[in-house]
């Protein structure tokens, strides 16, 4: 394997989930230094849940977006700032100030058969001089031949680059091969893979995905995200450049920067446990799995049952209310019971 990708490392945005969306200036600053000295090309940085994120529904974050974007536009002297805009969670108006700020990539991102929503934002990020990626959640929940014709769309109205996004942690490593393999044959713009670790199948996902044909991957240091975290930054590019892959990354200080930066800022070590795996099992989104926690405390219900249910009922990410709603309806079952 000889091929090259690009990184891009989502600590300071999917790694929100994981520490409460609580991140500070400072931190971002830090990481965001970190992060660009290793020489990764591509930093995203937002609330875990894009732009337009904090609310009462997806957690408030501690410090305004912009505020952490600002912070880390300061620092960076080489990599790219970019940010996951859900549409209707992220509105337009959020595209333009972003780009005042300094963000020059901008993710669409929708649920995989939602394609068809993305059209006015990555247009416009086309007309903001942006680069436009179309970014397909939860590609688990989607065939191949469909997930292709999702992709297609996003091509369509401009994106530069399309992902299959396992979002949930959930896709082994043949279900992998035949989405990238399908929407590779259906598009000529470039192709992504963003992974979770709830499987641990995180970096030979990625892997795969290369193989295929993908030449944008996503990591996060010390594998920092929803769920039992994302597929971890160090790990892959040590992992990389065993198999001769080109990067730019410099492995020993990705690695010093995982140690030595991010470590310090988690409040639990990214493990599959019970929980975690649970999500990749059932194929509930990792995002889920604190606010899954939150409910199983407050309403006296196993967060095993929250998430099981959950998965039967095939959510999906903006559905965050459903989490309360299946812990009531849990924990009134249980009552009648007894």
């Amino acid at each position: 394997m000889t091929r090259s990708f690009r990184l891009l490392d989502s600590t300071l945005r999917d790694g929100s989930h994981a520490v409460s969306h609580s991140f500070t200036p400072e931190q971002a600053r830090t990481v965001a230094r970190a992060l660009d000295d290793a020489g990764v090309p591509v930093i995203e940085i937002a609330h875990g849940d894009g732009l337009g994120g904090s609310s009462f529904n997806f957690g408030f974050s501690l410090h305004d977006d912009r505020d952490l974007m600002r912070a880390a536009a300061g620092e960076v002297k080489n990599a790219k700032l970019a940010v996951v805009l859900m549409p209707g969670i992220g509105v337009a108006d959020d595209l333009h100030e972003v780009r005042e700020i300094g963000v020059t990539v901008a993710r669409i991102a929708t649920h995989c058969t939602e394609a068809d929503i993305a059209e006015q934002h990555i247009g416009l990020a086309r007309d903001l001089g942006m680069e436009a990626i179309g970014f397909l959640m939860m590609s688990h929940m989607n065939e191949p031949a469909p997930l292709a014709e999702q992709a297609r769309l996003m091509e369509s109205y401009g994106a530069q680059c399309v992902y299959v996004a396992d979002s949930a942690g959930s896709m082994t490593m043949p279900e992998v091969r035949a989405r990238v393999v399908a929407v590779r044959e259906a598009v000529s713009c470039d192709i992504g893979f963003h992974g979770h670790h709830n499987l641990s199948l995180a970096v030979a996902n990625s892997l795969v995905a290369i193989e295929e044909g993908a030449t944008h991957i996503d990591g996060c240091l010390c594998g920092l995200g929803a769920g039992s975290g994302n597929c971890p930054t160090e790990i892959l590019i040590a992992v990389a450049e065993k198999f001769g892959l080109s990067t730019g990354v410099d492995l020993f200080r990705i690695m010093d920067a995982a140690e030595e930066v991010v470590r310090p800022l988690m409040r639990r070590a990214q493990i599959v446990d019970r929980s975690a795996l649970l999500l990749g099992y059932a194929g509930v989104t990792s995002s889920y799995l604190l606010h899954a926690q939150r409910a199983s405390a407050r309403f006296g219900v196993d967060t095993k049952d929250i998430l099981v249910e959950l998965g039967r009922r095939k959510v999906v990410s903006g559905q965050e209310d459903m989490i309360v709603d299946v812990a009531v309806s849990l924990a009134g079952r249980a009552a009648t019971v007894t």
